[in-house]
């Protein structure tokens, strides 16, 4: 029989395989932090495009403030702006 002072380890590796194994099953278990990890990751990713976009966005910010061409090229293309005189043509570009 063994002592006791070596049954406690014992015990102590038994019960923690036994929860590992019943956290592996329960759907709250490691199922769900596999999921949730796997949901961090993609949120992730999303802020990381987020990050790029607001920083391209600061970018047209300051072109705009600062920059008359840039302001002219945006009238134009955002909002269709033309100059007194000027033609507009308008293609198709269905592929038709």
């Amino acid at each position: 029989m063994p002592s006791s002072s070596r049954r406690l380890p014992l015990f102590l590796a038994a019960a923690v395989l036994g929860l590992l194994g019943l956290s592996a099953w329960d759907p709250d278990g490691l199922r769900k932090v596999r999921r949730l990890e796997a949901e961090v990751q993609r949120r992730s990713g999303e802020t990381r495009d987020l990050a790029r976009e607001n920083a391209r966005l600061r970018r047209e910010i300051r072109a705009l403030q600062g920059e008359p061409s840039a302001l002219e090229r945006a009238a134009r293309e955002d909002l269709g702006f033309v100059r007194p005189g000027e033609l507009v043509f308008k293609l198709d570009e269905g592929g038709r």
